[in-house]
């Protein structure tokens, strides 16, 4: 089992900056991957970043060059740290864990879910 545990959203002008934190505890095992989605209302659940082997990162294109993922293993936590945020960046955020490496875009993919942090930008 592992449990996930977002902080971080809030409001916040358009330009402005936001840091998403994830807390993770529980046996996540040697080879994982884990994401950063996001969603809004009436639309599917996307993926925004993802990061396995520690160091590698992958993005969705909307997010590229203002979005950056990383994990701190020594405090178990994982950040989205957000820039240049614009109004359709406005979601629920998620963070979430799949037991391998792998790390595919399908949210169906990932086997455990926080309970997801509210990010708003107005214009």
């Amino acid at each position: 089992q592992v449990q996930l545990v977002e902080s971080g959203g809030g409001s916040v002008q358009t330009g402005g900056s936001l840091r998403l934190s994830c807390a993770v505890s529980g046996d996540t095992g040697r080879s994982y991957c884990m994401g950063w989605f996001r969603q809004s209302p009436g639309k599917e659940r996307e993926a925004v970043a993802r990061i396995y082997a520690g160091t590698t990162t992958l993005y969705s294109d909307s997010v590229k060059g203002r979005f950056t993922v990383s994990q701190d293993n020594a405090k178990n936590t994982l950040y989205l740290q957000m820039n240049s945020l614009k109004p359709e960046d406005s979601a629920m955020y998620y963070c979430a864990f799949r037991s391998a490496s792998y790390c595919p875009t399908f949210a169906r993919s990932f086997d455990y879910w926080g309970q997801g942090t509210q990010v708003t930008v107005s214009s």
